[in-house]
């Protein structure tokens, strides 16, 4: 794999986010130490955003795209940019803009010590009941699988694509990137990352997915765990083919 970066970036219906997110990617791609590239990963997107999505790609370097058949959620979505990209590092970031590019200027100092970078959202700025039900999942994660991530639901992450690729993907999966890294005896660094208020548009995720689907899935990630096959190769030797009895 190339030394680089491409950041995945999913998109449902955020067709009044792409072009102030394309501003601040841009400023963050001016300074990248890595050469870097964008992947937007259309999810089935209803609104203006894959002719949006289009347009950006075709006139601004750096960015590509692919669009999935029809929305098939926030997991296949990432699952989809993992086994399109070239890379060796990959990113993540929302498009709802309630996180920066630019901090993940902050996050390549711990490269490739680190197999993931991870974002804390710090002093967020969301609603009482959003930041609250997130408290509550993200509390009972770390009570029932005890991974030490503070926040993993945090929308910004770098990984070494040699872990991403390996990673057991299911729905639910986006929740647990961090803990998935670690069964395969990769280190998490966490770092606080700025949080900003919703620029435009509307959240896809309601009070009860919010605490319904993490419960749920942390069931799932527990019985996953017990059964993940994990193993190193100590030698190996290797032979040359026989060819119609011919060495």
């Amino acid at each position: 794999m190339r030394e680089e970066l491409t950041i995945i970036v999913p998109v449902y219906n955020e067709e009044g986010c792409l072009m102030r997110l394309c501003e601040a990617m841009d400023a963050f791609l001016r300074q990248s130490p890595m050469p870097t590239q964008v992947l937007f990963v259309n999810d089935g997107s209803t609104d203006s955003s894959l002719p949006q999505i289009r347009e950006i790609c075709s006139s601004r370097p750096g960015y590509s795209f692919i669009s999935l058949d029809r929305n098939r959620g926030l997991s296949t979505a990432i699952k989809a940019g993992i086994d399109h990209i070239q890379s060796s590092y990959i990113g993540y970031i929302d498009s709802d803009l309630q996180t920066s590019p630019l901090d993940f200027l902050l996050f390549f100092e711990f490269l490739p010590e680190y197999q993931m970078v991870n974002g804390i959202r710090a002093r967020r700025k969301d609603t009482f009941v959003k930041k609250m039900s997130s408290k509550i999942a993200n509390g009972f994660r770390r009570y029932m699988i005890n991974d030490g991530i503070q926040d993993t639901g945090c929308p910004l992450k770098i990984v070494d694509a040699a872990y991403a690729k390996r990673v057991p993907f299911f729905d639910g999966m986006h929740r647990f990137l961090p803990a998935l890294i670690q069964l395969q005896g990769g280190k998490v660094k966490q770092l606080p990352v700025q949080h900003f208020e919703r620029f435009a548009g509307y959240s896809k995720y309601h009070l009860f997915n919010r605490l319904w689907g993490p419960l749920n899935d942390t069931f799932a990630f527990r019985w996953m765990r017990k059964r993940y096959i994990r193993y190193q190769i100590a030698e190996e030797f290797e032979n040359q083919p026989v060819t119609n009895g011919r060495i």
